[in-house]
């Protein structure tokens, strides 16, 4: 939950501090007393409502959406969730300050109060993919922890797309982004770039062939303001988060394997007790089905996250189409392309939170 830790008091007074006498007496010129009628507070409210000093007119709430002044501080209010509070995680909004107006359980049980306290210490996901440099055109980006891109950021792969797309990430408010390539990122894959046969290299042969080999050796250098993987894991906030590009061949785009042993092959490569698992392509059965109601997911994904790896989540894209969320009751899987199938940015992020480990700071955020 990307809320501030602490609160800072201003005006040289701390939080506790009593008042000053001349405090009291100008912003009390008056003693209160107990009204006469204190027990019937319906009645007092009808006899004093309509005289000038009492007012109470409803004002509407801020939308969330707003985007937050410069200089100000956020807070965010909830009351009463009865413990219930985790089933509210999607809808509560970022800011500085959270305040809970009290109710947090429903009989203040030990059981009810350690729930409350796992709720307040989340991480907040947010996950897109497929944006194709259309990262102009497309819905605001939900504040949140870490930012999760799962491919095709790019038309082709081109140094100026990739310098691009990293001054957009640098924009961003996460304070941590993790990104992985997909079959749009032609230079990213080495041995297309080193064979340049391929059908979409042929396609792109003048754009792709001004790439010296200098550049498309050390394209992911560009990505400054994120962490790149190509089957490779890291270690953030205590979350273990495995990234590969690979999928089922098609049209003969980057990082395509055959379908069988040589996917498998890349899918053996991921190590078990991860707990995010980001691909380009998606698992069989899980946001696949294309226009022509064919499923283009990889059979031996599917196997894989269901019998060894069991990841909490899998976020991927590549068929646009197949945008949304599944579960298996085990994994929950996230198809989050932006990108529609006419290539119009229309679809929104996808957010989901998960409560933070309780790991040592050190061991917190380490790449493997």
């Amino acid at each position: 939950m990307s809320f501030r830790r602490f609160l800072r008091a201003t005006g040289g007074r701390s939080l506790s501090s009593k008042p000053r006498d001349e405090d009291i007496k100008d912003e009390y010129p008056g003693e209160v007393t107990v009204h006469p009628e204190t027990n019937k507070p319906t009645y007092v409210w009808d006899c004093i409502k309509n005289k000038s000093s009492t007012v109470c007119r409803v004002v509407q709430p801020l939308d969330p959406s707003t985007p937050k002044p410069e200089d100000a501080v956020r807070f965010v209010c909830i009351s009463d969730t009865h413990n219930q509070a985790a089933r509210l995680l999607p809808t509560i909004p970022d800011g500085d300050v959270l305040i809970h107006g009290g109710d947090f359980t429903n009989v203040g049980s030990l059981k009810e109060i350690k729930q409350f306290n796992d709720f307040m210490d989340h991480t907040r996901f947010v996950c897109i993919s497929d944006t194709f440099s259309r990262t102009s055109h497309m819905a605001k980006i939900p504040d949140g922890d870490i930012l999760i891109h799962a491919g095709n950021f790019s038309n082709i792969g081109l140094p100026r797309e990739v310098i691009a797309f990293n001054e957009f990430l640098g924009k961003l408010p996460h304070r941590h982004k993790i990104v992985i390539a997909g079959n749009h990122e032609v230079t990213f894959d080495r041995q297309l770039m080193t064979e340049q046969n391929s059908h979409v290299f042929m396609s792109f042969a003048t754009a792709l062939q001004e790439v010296k080999q200098e550049d498309w050796k050390h394209i992911p250098s560009h990505l400054t303001n994120c962490t790149y993987l190509e089957d490779a894991e890291v270690n953030i906030m205590g979350f273990r988060i495995y990234g590969s590009p690979w999928q089922p061949e098609f049209c003969d785009w980057a990082f395509n394997l055959p379908r069988g042993k040589p996917l498998l092959d890349k899918w053996n490569l991921i190590p078990t007790g991860i707990d995010i698992l980001v691909t380009h392509g998606p698992p069989l059965g899980h946001g696949d089905l294309t226009t022509s109601k064919e499923r283009a997911g990889c059979v031996e994904l599917l196997t894989s996250v269901q019998r060894r790896l069991k990841p909490k989540y899998h976020i991927f894209g590549h068929i646009h189409e197949g945008y949304g969320i599944t579960t298996d009751n085990t994994t929950t899987f996230i198809n989050a392309s932006i990108c529609t199938v006419n290539y119009s940015p229309s679809n929104h992020p996808i957010v989901f939170d998960l409560p933070t480990p309780k790991v040592p700071t050190m061991e917190a955020e380490t790449s493997l």
